[in-house]
């Protein structure tokens, strides 16, 4: 059975258990990276979802870009076979899509997510190289 990870940083975060019980895949949610990445030196998943959030206040624009930087950077040495799907703000889209240039992101879906989409973007194979 499919393993799928949620990083849930966002008040907007959609709640898709029944889609990923309808697909047959198995949700583990966390609310914090560190929880997360804990999880990842035990499991490998097949899907990351995580909330992209912009850090307009910090260093982000320097050393991190976002939120999600040094998750991705974690998944992508323990678990680099993992579909990430990034949920962002539509005005927060062209960071997020500067983060695709750094890290192989799987679906990049604006808020608010429409479940078709998210539907389509689990059962969709990876890109390939």
């Amino acid at each position: 059975m499919p393993l799928l990870f949620s990083l849930v940083e966002s008040t907007l975060h959609p709640r898709l258990g029944h889609l990923y019980q309808q697909l047959g895949i198995t949700e583990e949610s966390f609310g914090s990276a560190r929880k997360l990445h804990k999880a990842l030196q035990q499991q490998k998943p097949d899907f990351f979802v995580g909330d992209f959030i912009y850090g307009y206040a910090n260093n982000y624009a320097g050393t991190n870009l976002s939120n999600l930087d040094v998750t991705l950077a974690t998944i992508q040495s323990v678990a680099p076979e993992t579909k990430v799907i990034v949920f962002v703000q539509p005005n927060e889209e062209v960071h997020a899509r500067r983060l695709a240039e750094l890290f192989p992101i799987h679906a990049l879906l604006k808020y608010p997510v429409v479940e078709q989409e998210m539907r389509a973007a689990l059962l969709r194979e990876a890109k390939s190289a």
